[in-house]
């Protein structure tokens, strides 16, 4: 194939790649979403659409769909929150709806096998509720459809872990801005990232409970939830090279 990404093909091309369903196709969905003062708002976006597009590249009969951009509502715990400008969410049944919807066209091409890259931790249980909706809805059709689910950072190996993080992990959920999103970042897009108003923070700590409404005082001012000074493009292509490489092995 000339191109993997759907956008950059003609009707006819893509007609003919995908009307007896032998394609699969990979659809990244991340947010619109604050990184810091030293990093763009879209890594969430940016991060799942490289993988897939490496991922296409590497198997066979793979296409990638343009992104989905918004995700689901920040949370204070995992993204920040929505007390910072450039954050832009939408609401859970917004997000599973238009999902829902965009697969459901997919379907009406012809395509029976979805991969789904997600790059925003707050979007998954909104993308396990579209799948399931549509997979139930074209089983009462007669039609058989297979819808993979995944959010890349869970290919990351605890050696690999032990290797971006020398000084100990503090876990996924306080990540935020922090050294592996901007590493990623260094290595993919250095153009967006501004190491020199990277901010120093110690990783977050929360209660064991959410509040709403949400407390602004449970976020470094930053946004971030962890120190990203130690990131470097080299950690961010051994994470890559581990996610492409383990999607790959999972899903051929």
């Amino acid at each position: 194939m000339s191109s993997v990404k759907i956008e950059n093909l003609d009707w006819v091309t893509y007609k003919s790649l995908t009307e007896s369903g032998q394609c699969r196709i990979i659809l990244p969905v991340g947010a619109i979403e604050q990184h810091g003062p030293h990093m763009s708002l879209n890594p969430d976006v940016l991060i799942p659409s490289h993988i897939g597009e490496k991922v296409a590249e590497r198997s066979s009969n793979m296409l990638v769909a343009p992104a989905i951009s918004y995700g689901y509502k920040s949370q204070v715990k995992s993204g920040g929150g929505n007390f910072f400008p450039g954050t832009t969410c939408v609401s859970g049944a917004s997000l599973e709806n238009y999902v829902f919807d965009v697969l459901q066209a997919y379907v009406n091409h012809g395509n029976r096998e979805f991969i789904l890259i997600n790059g925003h931790f707050e979007n998954s249980m909104h993308l396990c509720e579209a799948a399931d909706r549509l997979v139930n809805k074209c089983k009462g059709e007669g039609i058989s459809i297979k819808i993979y689910l995944l959010s890349y950072w869970d290919f990351i190996s605890e050696e690999t872990i032990e290797k971006v993080f020398p000084d100990g992990f503090t876990g996924w959920a306080v990540e935020h801005g922090g050294v592996l999103e901007t590493s990623i970042m260094l290595k993919l897009h250095p153009e967006l990232v501004d190491m020199s108003k990277a901010v120093d923070v110690e990783p977050a700590t929360f209660p064991p409970y959410d509040v709403f409404p949400p407390d602004p005082s449970w976020v470094a001012p930053s946004g971030t939830l962890s120190s990203p000074l130690k990131s470097t493009p080299e950690k961010g292509e051994m994470i890559l090279e581990e996610c492409i490489s383990g999607i790959v092995s999972h899903l051929n």
